[in-house]
């Protein structure tokens, strides 16, 4: 029996295929929990449609993320943290500190996003990474100084 999935099923494919499987897998599984639809000439149209749609929005949605990476490129947030003796730092910057800092520039970053390998535990200039969509990212300048 051919289905259409509705949803990504494992072991058996992804959102949008078509898949041949078992008629009993198909009456019993798939079609009760809304996993797959018979796979008629209208539903198999009506996916595709449905995956046009997608991809357009998909494309608007990276359009505006690139849009932001070019504008978070630019930017250079300064953190200041206390130094004891010899500039050694009482403590780290870490993702969220770098997260608070941004969000005060007007750029709201989930500290998730922020792809910082270790804490910074050293004064300097950092390059850090920032993942703002599966496939954009931005790189922010951080001037770790102290007070």
């Amino acid at each position: 029996m051919n289905v259409v999935l509705t949803k990504d099923v494992e072991k058996v494919g992804k959102k949008g295929e078509i898949k041949n499987v078992s008629a009993g897998f198909a009456r019993n599984f798939l079609l009760p929990n809304k996993f797959a639809v018979e796979a008629s000439a209208a539903n198999v149209k009506a996916v595709e449609e449905k995956k046009k749609r997608d991809n357009i929005k998909l494309a608007k949605e990276k359009e505006v993320f690139v849009e932001l990476a070019a504008k978070m490129s630019k930017l250079s947030v300064t953190i200041a943290t206390q130094v004891g003796e010899e500039d050694k730092m009482f403590g780290a910057v870490t993702t969220e500190d770098i997260a608070v800092a941004l969000k005060e520039l007007g750029f709201e970053v989930d500290k998730r996003k922020i792809d910082l390998l270790e804490p910074i535990k050293v004064l300097g200039v950092y390059e850090v990474p920032v993942k703002l969509h599966a496939d954009v990212s931005a790189t922010v300048k951080v001037w770790v100084v102290k007070k």
